[in-house]
């Protein structure tokens, strides 16, 4: 074995990871011209001249598309310019019906801004800017490598989209995850995009290089592209770390180039040299005006913006007493938030809200494939029922199976408590005649309590309130049990 190869195989690597994300924005035209913008239509019906590149035609800058990058730049910490062009980015494919796609090069809309990761740290952000998005290549079996011809849609060709460039300050694949998570939930509460992954108005690029633990200078990178959810970028960039690490201990030079992850083999795949910025010829476009925003726009798009996930993560902890990871679960969307923040303000039991939301709710809503945004149930009716159960009305037990009918049907609380006879039995009476019969049958558990063995008890408890259907108020037979049994 030589000196050289000795060292690299004793060498720790450590990655380094940037990503450029391109995000839909939810406009209702696309971005130069008055097509709708809509996802799921029929191949080919959402284009005019403009979006197709048609001679003669010209665009119109959709003013939303400026107003919700601007937005996503200030709930960042972007600095936005106050002068801005568009460019020319000039390729030849398939997808790309002018031959040229209308960007930003070197004057973008925001600079600037970053990230905040749940563990505190700060990933820089490189810019954000606008542009358009290309049509779709549909490969005939799926794989392009494999198939016998390709169908494009231009349906999406035109359709607005931001490019979120991080610095490569991301060191793993799963800090990778937590960025991208955190961007998608400041994307939902501003409500400028749905960000699915599958619908590809969220997707992810990754720049991945390796370098020796301790080095400052940056490796040969390679750009990974077509991951297609969170789970897929984390194995991606699993597989490209350890493709580059194996290939420098063997003595394999890296080259700069685009990879595409394959989710069916895990594996990623060269498909061609990375590009440079000369290659794509980058010239201002001569149709479209340079833009200006004056600071009253700015400051006027600033007084719209929702508060932050942090921000109302951080406010969650300290107003309502929660811990820091309840409130990162309950701010991890908007709806989520706001259903929150709604019942606790009619239940004044912050507590017990957040205990039902992540508890029970959460698994009603699993279990019937729901979310919040699509249940039947309402803040106030959880509320409602919130404080059946602190007064007494109703047993916890009970509760669950109410709570079970409002997430699914939503209604009246009391109502459903009525009518399915779920109110708690204070009637000593009746609480007796249920509680000796349970005596009377389960001798063994009587025989264990009085010879010393305190959760027979317990199990005496449970038996009278499963009789009852849960209605028995457990605080009488408890006591009662306790007085029988001496």
């Amino acid at each position: 074995m030589s000196q050289q190869t000795h060292v690299q195989e004793s060498t720790r690597y450590e990655a380094v990871i940037g990503l450029e994300v391109h995000v839909e924005l939810s406009t209702q035209s696309k971005m130069f011209c008055g097509c709708r913008n809509v996802f799921g239509a029929e191949p080919n019906t959402l284009v005019c001249p403009v979006c197709l590149g048609m001679p003669g035609s010209l665009p119109v800058i959709n003013r939303r598309a400026i107003e919700f990058l601007c937005k996503v730049g200030l709930a960042l910490g972007c600095t936005i310019a106050a002068h801005s062009k568009f460019d020319r980015k000039n390729y030849f494919y398939p997808d790309m019906p002018k031959n040229y796609q209308i960007s930003q090069y070197d004057m973008p809309l925001t600079t600037g801004g970053s990230v905040q990761l749940p563990s505190s740290k700060i990933v820089r952000l490189n810019r954000i800017h606008l542009e358009e998005d290309t049509g779709k290549n549909i490969h005939a079996g799926g794989h392009m490598a494999t198939s016998d011809y390709t169908l494009i849609d231009y349906n999406r060709a035109g359709v607005p989209l931001i490019e979120i460039v991080s610095e490569p300050e991301i060191a793993s694949p799963e800090e990778a995850e937590e960025y991208l998570l955190q961007l998608k939930t400041v994307l939902l509460y501003l409500g400028v995009s749905d960000v699915k992954m599958h619908e590809g108005s969220l997707r992810c690029d990754a720049n991945v290089s390796i370098r020796p633990v301790g080095s400052t200078t940056l490796g040969t990178k390679a750009e990974v592209k077509n991951m297609n959810s969170f789970r897929s970028v984390v194995r991606a960039l699993q597989y490209e770390i350890q493709r580059q690490e194996e290939a420098v201990r063997t003595g394999e030079r890296i080259v700069q180039e685009t990879r595409n992850w394959d989710e069916t083999r895990g594996l990623t795949y060269s498909t061609r040299s990375k590009e440079q910025a000369h290659d794509y010829r980058y010239f201002p476009d001569p149709d479209l005006v340079p833009l200006t925003i004056d600071q009253r726009m700015i400051e006027q798009w600033r007084s719209e913006m929702p508060e932050m996930p942090l921000t109302k993560r951080q406010r969650f902890v300290s107003a309502y007493g929660l811990a820091d990871y309840e409130a990162g679960l309950l701010t991890s969307d908007r709806v989520t938030a706001d259903f929150y923040e709604a019942a606790t303000a009619e239940s004044k039991e912050p507590k017990l809200v957040a205990n039902w939301m992540l508890g029970d709710v959460r698994k009603f809503l699993e279990k019937h494939g729901l979310t919040l945004a699509t249940s039947l149930m309402r803040p106030q009716q959880l509320a409602a029922l919130i404080k059946s159960v602190t007064s007494g009305t109703v047993s916890g037990k009970a509760a669950k199976e109410v709570c079970d009918i409002l997430v699914a049907e939503g209604g009246d609380p009391h109502s459903i408590i009525d009518k399915r006879g779920l109110a708690q039995v204070s009637d000593e009476a009746a609480i007796k005649e249920v509680v000796d019969d349970v005596i009377a049958q389960n001798q063994d558990s009587v025989a264990s309590y009085k010879s010393g063995k305190v959760k027979a008890l317990e199990f005496l408890v449970g038996q009278v309130m499963k009789a009852s259907r849960g209605k028995a108020k457990i605080e009488i037979v408890r006591a009662m049990l306790l007085e029988r049994l001496g």
